[in-house]
């Protein structure tokens, strides 16, 4: 046990603001940067050139939020229609994983993640345009087998039927619509792309009102007023030999005059694109190399080079896609060439993610840094919006710690100058300087358990109080201590050691506590494993409210509002809950499969946006969830996948969140 200097001499290492240019993603190898070992402890600064990423002073274009959904379509498809019609997606056509098409329409439900069959088309198509015009949805062309179609086809009286012929094959193209009429843009017609631009009011009739500037199939289209634009595609020679273009390509509905206007940062084909606001996003796509992207360009017209703004979180080409309740969808789409998916996707424009353009671009968190408790590779790691590491903990074999490092949990505290660490495994709790990542003070026995003064067992969850003391759940000895770093003594507990099972009158017993978040009135938020229970308590030991929630094992409990609190279920599979004092449960994630399926979730807070952060433990990842959508909206880590290189994680049990003024969001309340 080792008591710290006075409080006047603590502190006097300021807040690092490290970081780089550098975007990577999280999934994959890291730019490779030097290191810099820090005197007098063992925290290191991963240098880079530039400093904190921050927002432009006047950004014009935000970030894009994009998710992926926690459940999926029945089968897998790409390069189907979709529609927004009513509160839902119509889904027609498209290529099945056989490579055959498929002549099946559904209802897609977005809110409730169900897909309902509606019907069969006339003829199976992949590739073609749809379009509602009054209310009717209609098919144009599309690809039959090796051929592509000339068939207009329309739903209706519970089926669907031919109803006329485009004037030539058409499949590869999109469909806008204006008012009244249906715009028909791109395509191909079986040995050449089309430059053609057709209109029709009913389906059967069609006039050619404009010729693009270079013939393209597979473009992404977007509408602005009635100004119908299009991004990238591709371009067949005379030879018969496709490549994807770069360029940007406007068709004025009015003078019915069309030209280039700019550029993609690279050729693409195959993307979705949307106007959202006043920007336009353009997402996914398949690139020269025929390797699907992840890229979501934000680009706004008048101006001529589209600018980074996220990542989709599955690199897809070939989706259907449309609006939906101010959002891009994204459904099915290739994940490589031929290799049709079942996931459904979603984009939209959200300022607290970013700026397009600007160094992490498509972070919830952005602006700010995450401090992550990565347990069994025995070491915190900071990271920016960027995923890229700016600093690491230790930096080098820890003197301090000859048994190793095993940070359970890890918080910042005193303005971001240190931070309070919780070695459940090693039986301590300690404070360590930041950056220069010294041990300033620790408290219980290296590897060994106990409940005499000076010993813990399994403790959990510590915090520093605006006091200074510091509060920590003794989860084995079934008591919450608070403990005096300058005396190095117990100063009270809550529970009675070894007594382990839940008793809200005095003498209050715990049942094994693991969770003790400081609340703003000044008392404790406290989980019980055993039984299931949360409760209020003040820091003499008055239990004012406890609830049962019927969940295996609760986790770190947070308050979001006068009577919301969110929890994590730590189980697999595991979940999350939003509830209220008396028990009724306002939200629930869990999902029991796919890229939203939680292993033993830990510690789960809400971000300021209102996006949620975890730790997903048993899947070795850092995710954040969008509650409005459940849509998985950011992950550092790849699941269930263990490592230790940049963007891999085992077992991260802890995080927090500080921003560049040094102050700690989701937890205000501790010092």
């Amino acid at each position: 046990m080792t008591q710290r200097p006075p409080a006047w001499k603590r502190g006097s290492t300021f807040l690092a603001t490290v970081s780089f240019l550098l975007v990577f993603s999280a999934c994959g190898p890291a730019p490779a940067a030097s290191s810099v070992a820090l005197p007098g402890g063992s925290g290191t600064i991963h240098p880079h050139p530039s400093p904190h990423p921050q927002p432009t002073p006047a950004p014009s274009m935000p970030a894009a939020e994009a998710g992926i959904l926690p459940w999926s379509l029945p089968v897998p498809v790409s390069r189907e229609s979709v529609l927004a019609t009513g509160s839902g997606l119509t889904v027609v056509g498209g290529y099945t994983a056989s490579g055959a098409s498929s002549s099946v329409a559904a209802s897609l439900n977005p809110a409730r993640g169900t897909t309902t069959y509606t019907g069969s088309l006339a003829t199976p198509t992949h590739d073609a345009a749809a379009a509602t015009i009054g209310g009717r949805v209609l098919i144009f062309g599309g690809g039959t087998g090796s051929s592509s179609s000339a068939a207009v086809q329309e739903s209706g009286g519970g089926g669907w039927s031919t109803i006329g012929s485009l004037p030539t094959p058409r499949s590869d193209g999109l469909a806008v619509v204006l008012g009244s009429s249906a715009y028909i843009l791109g395509g191909y017609n079986g040995t050449s792309a089309l430059a053609q631009i057709l209109v029709t009011s009913d389906g059967v009739h069609f006039a050619t009102v404009g010729t693009l500037p270079l013939p393209v199939r597979y473009p992404a289209g977007a509408v602005d007023g009635s100004t119908i634009y299009l991004f990238g595609g591709e371009t067949v020679n005379s030879a018969g030999v496709s490549t994807p273009t770069a360029a940007i390509q406007a068709f004025n509905t009015v003078t019915g005059s069309a030209s280039i206007v700019g550029q993609m940062p690279a050729p693409v084909m195959g993307a979705a694109a949307a106007l959202l606001g006043s920007t336009v996003y353009i997402a996914g796509g398949t690139r020269a190399n025929s390797a699907p992207s992840s890229s979501i360009f934000a680009w706004q017209p008048g101006t001529t080079a589209p600018l980074l703004a996220g990542h989709l979180q599955q690199a897809v080409a070939n989706a259907g896609a449309a609006v939906l309740n101010a959002r891009l969808w994204l459904v099915g789409g290739e994940t490589s060439p031929g290799n049709p998916t079942t996931a459904v996707q979603v984009v939209s424009p959200n300022a607290s993610f970013g700026s397009a353009g600007n160094p992490g671009a498509g972070s919830p968190f952005y602006g700010d840094r995450m401090l992550i408790a990565d347990q069994a590779n025995g070491r915190l790691l900071l990271i920016n919006a960027a995923s890229q590491i700016v600093w690491s903990y230790p930096g080098h074999p820890n003197p301090t710690s000859p048994t190793g490092f095993a940070a359970d949990d890890a918080f910042f505290a005193n303005q971001g100058h240190m931070i309070v660490v919780n070695e459940e495994n090693r039986q301590t709790v300690e404070e360590i300087s930041f950056p220069g990542g010294k041990v300033l003070w620790s408290y219980g026995h290296p590897g060994i358990a106990g409940s005499a003064p000076g010993y813990l067992n399994t403790p959990d969850d510590a915090y520093l109080l605006r006091n200074g003391d510091i509060t920590t759940a003794d989860i084995a000895n079934c008591r919450i201590l608070l403990l005096s770093p300058a005396t190095g003594r117990i100063v009270s507990q809550i529970g009675r050691t070894g007594v382990c099972y839940h008793h809200p009158s005095p003498p209050v017993s715990l049942g094994s506590p693991n969770g003790d978040t400081p609340l703003a009135d000044g008392n404790l938020l406290v989980s019980e494993i055993n039984g299931g229970w949360v409760d209020e308590i003040t820091l003499q030991g008055k239990v004012l409210w406890s609830v049962q929630l019927g969940i295996s094992y609760p986790s770190d409990p947070q308050q979001l509002g006068p009577n919301k609190y969110l929890i994590a279920d730590y189980t697999n599979p595991g979940q999350l809950l939003m509830f209220n004092r008396q028990g009724q449960i306002l939200w629930r994630y869990r999902p029991q499969g796919g890229i939203g399926a939680l292993n033993h979730p830990s510690l789960a807070e809400m971000l300021p946006n209102g996006i949620l952060m975890l730790n997903d433990d048993g899947n070795n990842r850092m995710v954040a969830i969008d509650p409005a959508t459940s849509a998985v909206v950011w992950q550092y880590g790849v699941q269930g996948v263990a490592g230790s290189a940049p963007g891999y994680l085992s077992e991260p049990d802890g995080f927090d969140i500080i921003t560049p003024e040094g102050t700690t969001p989701t937890h205000p309340s501790t010092a």
